[in-house]
């Protein structure tokens, strides 16, 4: 698996884990799921992805969008 989809696989399942914590702990966790989206939306026009880095240096292989 490439870096490129760990970091989709990251983004989705954060997502959807502070969904199902908004729903039923607190609305709270939506911020989490604000961030998500915000660090997606910089890193698509920046090319700059935290995540991707960490990866990177554990020696997953890289994909196309983040080298």
């Amino acid at each position: 698996m490439t870096i490129d989809r760990l970091v989709m696989a990251f983004a989705g399942s954060f997502i959807l884990i502070s969904l199902l914590l908004s729903h039923f702990h607190s609305p709270y966790w939506l911020w989490f799921t604000a961030f998500v989206g915000a660090n997606l939306l910089q890193s698509a026009f920046t090319g700059f992805c935290p995540l991707a880095k960490i990866l990177k240096s554990l020696g997953i292989k890289p994909g196309n969008a983040f080298n």
